[in-house]
């Protein structure tokens, strides 16, 4: 049985994680998503936790964070892309690459440039040029003011010249 209380009290915490994790008060936003998540788990909740993990380094955290968000929404795409981000952060392309491919396939997820530009990142690093500026153009198609993209876009495409 849902219990509309709990859900009202999670629903209370996480809006206060969220307002501490954007004024930059990590350790107290990462606490208030915890106490949300006692009240009632969700995808959402998770993944900002391990947003808030990946700010203090913690990566491996953020990954499990994420991971408990998909186990509870598999159509949730945020938490896919999130995973890949953090394992870049963490040199592990290969593993980032099949995370960032399952953001794309999600159903749910918003914004949709990120993982593209993600892939980007990847295969600029491991040297495949054609394939970071493909996946660049894909992330400002979808996102034509995404200027961090366009500006990746433009370096690489000026260093093949």
């Amino acid at each position: 049985m849902i219990d509309n209380n709990k859900i009202n009290l999670a629903s209370k915490y996480f809006d206060k994680a969220y307002k501490l994790h954007l004024t930059g008060n990590i350790k107290e936003a990462i606490e208030a998503y915890q106490i949300s998540i006692t009240y009632y788990p969700t995808p959402k909740a998770h993944t900002y936790l391990g947003w808030a993990f990946s700010l203090t380094g913690r990566f491996e955290d953020a990954i499990e964070e994420c991971k408990i968000a998909i186990e509870l929404d598999p159509d949730y795409g945020n938490p896919y892309n999130d995973i890949g981000s953090y394992l870049i952060n963490l040199g592990r392309y290969d593993e980032a690459i099949y995370w960032l491919e399952k953001a794309i396939d999600s159903l749910d997820y918003e914004p949709r440039h990120f993982p593209f530009y993600n892939l980007g990142r990847i295969y600029e690093k491991k040297g495949d040029w054609i394939k970071a500026i493909n996946y660049y153009s894909e992330a400002i198609k979808i996102n034509p003011q995404y200027e961090i993209a366009k500006n990746a876009f433009i370096r690489l495409t000026a260093l093949m010249n």
